[in-house]
């Protein structure tokens, strides 16, 4: 079998959003990263590989095609061997009930894969985010989760509403907050981390109760921030810390 040029036009048009939502599909490539979306409540729509020997843990159709026809499809520098279509699933109710983080303006999709692996490393099961935040189908995202998506429920929300209306405690990380490493932390919150250039927005700020820094250690003191993703993963750590 072959891809066809109707299979070529669908698959590269899911590099836009406006395309994803429209046909209510995302792209995953590599065998890793397919077999862990299978391996989930995800559904599938098609699998092309260029091993004949693949078996889907699902039932679902595969088409085998070769090398240079995956390259075609493909967002990779190295195609790796399995490129799936899945479905994109409906947006879940928010558990506003335990600790969660939510996103606003995130732009970058490596920034927003990384969380997403955070959230489920640390245990977050939600995950929110303003409308202006990379959508988490885009494939690059899908790619950095290495398939931490299926285990986190993201949600596009109007935040400044949603944070207005939460009855959680809102953190966030801001340069002249208070010292993370001697603040009181709660086992339930909500923090919020902001754009990579901008922070949070001036509206976002308004429902921010406790701001959050983490104190640089060296001598110069000149590095003027930390990435957003590493700054999450700092605090999520210190979030955690003692919890059981």
């Amino acid at each position: 079998m072959s891809l066809s040029k109707n299979n070529i036009k669908l698959i590269t048009s899911l590099q836009q959003k406006k395309y994803r939502q429209k046909h209510q599909l995302f792209v995953a490539e590599g065998v890793k990263v397919v077999n862990e979306l299978l391996a989930s409540s995800l559904e599938v729509e098609h699998i092309f590989s260029v091993d004949a020997s693949f078996e889907a843990s699902k039932n679902c159709e595969i088409t085998i095609i070769s090398e240079s026809e995956l390259k075609k499809v493909s967002t990779l520098k190295s195609p790796n061997k399995v490129l799936g279509l899945f479905k994109i699933p409906k947006e879940k109710e928010i558990n506003q009930d335990k600790f969660m983080v939510a996103l606003d303006g995130v732009n970058d999709p490596g920034n927003l894969g990384t969380i997403i692996r955070l959230c489920d490393w640390f245990g977050v099961a939600e995950l929110v985010c303003s409308k202006n935040t990379v959508d988490c189908y885009n494939q690059k995202v899908v790619q950095s989760t290495m398939g931490s998506l299926t285990r986190v429920n993201i949600s596009y929300v109007d935040l400044q509403d949603f944070l207005s209306n939460s009855k959680l405690p809102v953190f966030t990380a801001d340069m002249d907050g208070e010292n993370v490493y001697t603040s009181s932390l709660t086992e339930k919150a909500v923090l919020v981390m902001g754009n990579e250039a901008n922070g949070i927005s001036s509206e976002i700020a308004q429902t921010v109760k406790h701001a959050l820094t983490i104190p640089r250690f060296g001598d110069l003191q000149q590095t003027e921030s930390l990435n957003v993703a590493t700054a999450t993963a700092i605090l999520l750590s210190e979030f955690k810390r003692g919890l059981k």
